[in-house]
């Protein structure tokens, strides 16, 4: 069963992975991260590894069983109780409900675990996908994301205020979806 896990040391190799084997897969909805985030890679992880511990951010990753990533759910620039929400998923899980049970599963224990009470999502207006799964979460939109919160594209902030609990509980635990 896939499983929620705080972003550590070891997940680096499998990180990796999963950004270079979704590469294609996310530019097609969000910015891509370009050859210098993989020649830098470790640098770059490292520095997240250090954000985490400072209370700055937050940074799960959904493992398979076999190890490999499903996928990736940031909380970041924690600070009074609100925090920003990012994440992608792996192509092959994409479309089977991984991405909005994680995005729940996030949602209930970023209370307890960050101190959060209200979490901001910014969206593309041409990532459909995210808007879904940010509106089954509960998550309602705000007004419009400008460029610069998108890396050049138009969309829209969402909000989820985290006291409110407008689904029905699910667990990405429960994803039996087929791999490619």
């Amino acid at each position: 069963m896939p499983e929620l896990q705080r972003l550590n040391a070891g997940h680096a190799p499998a990180v990796r992975d999963f950004e270079q084997l979704n590469r294609t897969y996310f530019a097609a909805s969000i910015t891509d991260r370009g050859d210098d985030y993989f020649a830098r890679f470790t640098d770059g992880y490292n520095a997240l590894l250090a954000e985490q511990e400072a209370g700055i951010c937050a940074f799960y990753v959904l493992v398979a069983e076999d190890g490999s990533i499903l996928g990736r759910f940031n909380l970041i620039d924690i600070e009074d109780g609100t925090a920003q929400l990012g994440y992608r998923v792996a192509q092959h899980a994409a479309g089977h409900g991984v991405a909005t049970a994680t995005v729940r599963d996030l949602c209930r224990l970023a209370p307890s675990r960050h101190a959060l009470h209200t979490l901001r999502a910014a969206v593309a207006h041409q990532n459909p996908a995210s808007q879904k799964v940010l509106t089954r979460s509960g998550f309602t939109p705000t007004g419009p994301a400008a460029p610069t919160d998108l890396g050049g594209k138009q969309g829209t902030w969402y909000q989820r205020d985290l006291t409110l609990r407008p689904w029905p509980a699910t667990s990405p635990t429960t994803w039996t979806g087929a791999r490619q």
